[in-house]
This record gives structure tokens, sequence and C-alpha cells, in this order.
């Protein structure tokens, strides 16, 4: 009975579930956050600390933090892990010269105990750009076939068109609604 109570509730949008957005600086979090939020580009500075926003999607809320992701700040990320059901990573598809840091931080992410049950969605971001990297060869830089604890999807994007958010704030909702 609680189970099936349970999953009324989140069918009609009465619990709130918790995301994370993380990536290294100046990946596109904030302005992915606002874009979620207002469907318009804002003009953001970096996240010192964290943004936090509801946001609603086919009555199913999302209580979303936007963790800053400069050098500083990653160390305290893991604050940020408790209760978390799905983790964004933003990469910046252009940025191929710390790819391998953002592996080796989404891979540190994972084997934390409070994310062992964390959905994790890779937002490829700035798809608008000359020469960035397709969503495929994130992932295969990512290493993501090797993530087998968790669900995980990836979706291209760009962060100042929206393009890209609407599928991935489906591809969240349809995680939530099946756990």
């Amino acid at each position: 009975m609680g189970l099936l109570f349970a999953k009324l509730m989140t069918i009609f949008g009465d619990r709130e579930h918790k995301v994370i957005i993380v990536g290294l600086d100046n990946a596109g979090k904030t302005t992915i956050l606002y874009q979620f939020l207002t469907k318009e580009a804002v003009h953001t500075s970096p996240t010192i600390g964290s943004n936090v926003e509801e946001i609603s999607v086919r009555k199913t809320r999302f209580l979303v933090w936007d963790i800053g992701g400069q050098e500083s700040l990653r160390a305290s990320w893991n604050s940020y892990y408790c209760n978390t059901e799905i983790v964004i990573l933003v990469v910046d598809s252009t940025d191929r010269e710390r790819l391998t840091l953002t592996r080796e931080e989404l891979h540190r992410m994972l084997a934390h105990e409070d994310l062992q049950n964390a959905a994790v969605l890779v937002l490829a971001n700035k798809q608008d750009m000359k020469d960035s990297m397709t969503a495929a060869e994130i992932s295969q830089c990512l290493t993501l076939s090797s993530i087998t604890g968790h669900s995980w999807h990836v979706q291209a994007c760009c962060a100042l068109t929206g393009e890209g958010l609407p599928a991935s704030l489906d591809w969240m909702r349809s995680r939530v609604l099946a756990s």
C-alpha cells in the first residue's frame, strides 16, 4: 500500500526530486538551469557556492542545485550529494583539453555512497560552436559505457538556444517515474 501511495504521489507531482548540476567552470551549468526555468538565455557570472531553483515538468517537480565548478569548489560537491536522484554533468563540448579532468571528476562522484542510486544525465553543451565534440565522442571520452551501476544518458544541447534541453527534462522525468 505504501509503495502504491508513493507511486501515486510521484505521478501527481506531490514530491520533489533532488537534482544536482555539476561540471567544470564555464561549462554552462547556470545558463542551463535558467534556460530550464525561463526558457530564455540569461547573462551569468561564475557561480560561487550554488544556485537552487524548482523546475516543474508536467506535474513532476525537481529541486535543482547548480553547484560552482571552479577547482577550489569541486572538493565541496559531495556536501550536496545526500538524497540526489539525478546528477546532471554539463560538459563544454569545445573543451577537449579538460575532458580527462571531467571524466575523473565524474567517476570520483559516482563512487560516493550518497550517489549509489542516482541517475546520470550528461549534457554535451555548446553544440552550436565550431569544432564541438559530438555526444558520442563525449560519451566515449568519459567512458560512460563502463558505468553499469547507474542509468545514464547523453544529450547534445545548446544552453543559449535551449536546443536539446526539453528532451533532457523528459529523460529526467522518465527516470524518476520509473524508480
